[in-house]
């Protein structure tokens, strides 16, 4: 084989303009399949989908080629990846990858349009497919009995929902749902309004927040079950995972129950919740001020997450941010129209006076409504799906064995964790099978010592039985002896009676007739 031609130093290449100083080219953000790389510390890795070099390397050296290199290269070229990919020159045995990002210094570059394209309509065509697809949202409301929360959530969607009033008979809580679906302009909207029965009701409240986290934890699992089936149908799949939490408060004026804090501390990790005062025209505007700050910090003490409004958007940052001050709502619900004037509002009449649910001198129903539903309803959703249910994805799949890094804080891929957690599960399997083996043979031999024991026993008790009925029976056939001897001595003593009877009848009759015969004689 003909040695290689001399290699030319590095000031000649072609593509010495893209090295930097020290002589080596600047680190890659992601090697391109068919490439090799190595960094400062000796680690290498080649530019294959998956198999080690997927970039993260410090600083790069030239490395030789493992199999010889092409008589020919090319130039070096702008691939899709943002990533510049240097071929092997003619009898060069190495390969670098330069990425672009470094070149410049900055992401990629921008390039002026000569005209118009048209993808200036992606907005338009994800707001068509999105009000076609029509969207749900997902209410829980919780408080005690009689607080108000299907007025409520009547008023707020201004229609009637069917319901049945609840007891406060209820043995324990019990969560009712109920799915409807609504239509405003051309934008459908599949509503589920989950109501607690019987919450508060009970003597002992101590585990009343229990069948409400298993509700959250059910309707996280089943989208998870989903998520993970082979063949998904996420965009047909009914999302049930709770995105509002309104937590109804009586309107005390003192301060939150304990019930309260221990329920919203529970649920803050699982759901966004909004606290609001219920029936808040119970109590004068300055208790009802005074109440607000209260619970304010007894949430702040206790360490209770609720819902803020998002303030990162400058669109809605001012408002939201005022919205946030003003928690928790003090609200009415009321779904009797009155007029007022020359118009019909919503309102609730009593002896002093008129209460408007749509006044906010009188109560915050319209600041709950917008927030809720005009101005962060899809917030409401996304925090949901990004930080509660995430939450609860990631301690799922830990609790399974799935990981992100291995020990070594190295990237752990699915295939890999299956692999570990499959050889694992059959360890354990092969183990519990080894010991219900060794258990059925220790069980198996226990059983048949029993056993032995047993028939041991049987054979010593058919030994006394049988040495008993010996014994019995010699002691019938001595008493059968005996009694046969008796009737022969009997019944020899009859034979000789019955012939000295015979004998002295035959006696007594000659001495008759010997008499007769002497009477006659004498006559």
């Amino acid at each position: 084989m003909a040695e290689p031609a001399a290699q030319p130093s590095r000031s000649q290449a072609p593509w010495s303009r893209f090295l930097r100083p020290s002589g080596r080219p600047p680190a890659p953000s992601n090697p391109l399949p068919g490439t090799q790389a190595s960094c400062g510390r000796g680690e290498r890795g080649w530019g294959e989908p998956g198999a080690g070099g997927g970039g993260g390397f410090c600083c790069w050296d030239l490395k030789p080629w493992v199999s010889p290199p092409p008589t020919r290269g090319r130039r070096p070229h702008m691939c899709s990846r943002r990533v510049r990919i240097m071929p092997r020159a003619p009898c060069w045995p190495w390969t670098w990858v330069i990425c672009s990002t470094h070149l410049k210094g900055e992401g990629c570059r921008t390039v002026p349009l000569a005209g118009h394209v048209g993808f200036d309509s992606l907005p338009d065509q994800l707001v068509n497919k999105s009000v076609s697809e029509g969207f749900c949202f997902n209410i829980l409301c919780v408080g005690e009995t009689g607080l108000g929360k299907s007025t409520l959530m009547d008023t707020l969607f201004n229609t009637k929902f069917e319901g049945e009033p609840a007891t406060h008979t209820q043995p324990g809580v019990q969560l009712r749902s109920n799915t409807y679906d609504l239509q405003e302009s051309n934008v459908g909207l599949k509503l589920t309004i989950v109501s607690t029965v019987g919450f508060g009701d009970q003597i002992n409240k101590e585990d009343s927040y229990k069948p409400i986290v298993e509700f959250i934890d059910a309707q996280f699992e089943a989208y998870l079950q989903e998520e993970l089936k082979i063949r998904r149908v996420l965009h047909t799949y009914h999302d049930s995972r709770i995105h509002a939490c309104l937590y109804f408060i009586a309107p005390t004026g003192h301060s939150l129950k304990s019930l309260d804090l221990v329920t919203m501390k529970k649920l803050d990790s699982k759901v966004n919740i909004i606290p609001i005062i219920a029936k808040s025209d119970a109590i004068s505007k300055s208790e009802l001020t005074k109440f607000k700050i209260k619970i304010t910090s007894e949430l702040v003490s206790n360490g209770v997450q609720i819902y803020q409004f998002p303030t990162d958007d400058e669109s809605v940052a001012e408002i939201n941010g005022t919205m946030n001050a003003h928690l928790p709502f003090a609200v009415i619900g009321s779904t009797e129209e009155l007029k007022i004037g020359n118009k019909m509002m919503k309102a609730r009449q009593y002896p002093w006076g008129t209460v408007q649910v749509e006044n906010e001198a009188h109560c915050d129903f319209v600041k709950l409504r917008e927030m809720l539903i005009r101005v962060n309803m899809e917030d409401l959703r996304e925090q949901t799906h990004s930080r509660h249910y995430e939450l609860y994805r990631r301690c799922k799949l830990e609790e399974m064995g799935f990981k992100d890094t291995d020990p070594d804080s190295k990237p752990f891929s699915l295939q890999e964790t299956y692999e570990a957690k499959r050889n694992e599960f059959l360890g354990e399997l092969q183990k519990k099978e080894e010991e219900m083996r060794q258990m059925f043979v220790q069980r198996v031999k226990e059983k048949e010592a029993e056993l032995k024991e047993a028939e041991k026993e049987l054979h010593e008790k058919f030994d006394r039985l049988k040495k008993l009925h010996q014994d019995e029976k010699k002691k019938l056939e001595d008493k059968k002896k005996s009694l046969d001897d008796e009737v022969n001595a009997f019944k020899q003593r009859k034979t000789a009676a019955e012939l000295l009877q015979s004998q002295g009848s035959q006696a007594g009759g000659s001495q008759t007739l010997k008499r007769d015969k002497e009477k006659k004689n004498f006559f």
